[in-house]
């Protein structure tokens, strides 16, 4: 999977507001609040990223399709499955 940030980057203290009954309930259950936000980011970021590159492409997308459509692919005369 390609990365989509800096991972050695260094890390910066931020203000956070936060249900404070979730936050308890972690803390007692020993969750590192600031490796479960980088890793919930990391997703959000690239799930976004993917829906604004799809967003970007989608009419070379629709017309690659359409050309699929009407002319098949190379390989159609000759794949057996």
């Amino acid at each position: 999977m390609t990365m989509i940030y800096d991972k050695t980057a260094r890390k910066k203290a931020t203000n956070l507001s936060i249900n404070s009954d979730l936050l308890q309930k972690a803390k007692d259950l020993n969750i590192n609040i600031s490796s479960t936000l980088e890793k919930s980011l990391e997703e959000t970021v690239r799930e976004e990223k993917n829906r604004r590159w799809q967003d970007e492409n989608k009419e070379a997308i629709e017309h690659y399709n359409k050309r699929i459509e009407k002319f098949g692919v190379f390989s159609d005369s000759i794949r057996s499955f």
